[in-house]
């Protein structure tokens, strides 16, 4: 499984645990809209408890909610975001 692939997997756990949504992980997809009709059907709790998963989980650090809208987008976006992060602090390090 390539990394980004286990890490939306790590993300769609996420999602049910923290969630407590109806839905396993294996029925989310990768382009699910979160909020909005014909996707989870999240809110902005729901919203806001994934912002605080992926900091605590991530430390990835969602400033503003233009920045939300972008990264909660699905779980691609999200994963994305957080490969993001950790590329920025490999090479911080580096």
């Amino acid at each position: 499984m390539e990394p980004i692939d286990t890490l939306k997997a790590e993300l769609k756990q996420l999602l049910v645990a923290n969630l407590m949504l109806q839905v396993s992980a294996e029925q989310i997809g990768d382009e699910t809209l979160l909020f909005g009709p014909g996707g989870l059907g999240l809110d902005s709790v729901d919203a806001l408890q994934i912002v605080v998963a992926l900091d605590k989980n991530y430390g990835l650090k969602i400033p503003d909610p233009e920045t939300a809208k972008q990264v909660l987008q699905n779980v691609s976006t999200m994963a994305a975001a957080v490969a993001r992060r950790r590329a920025a602090e490999t090479e911080a390090r580096g």
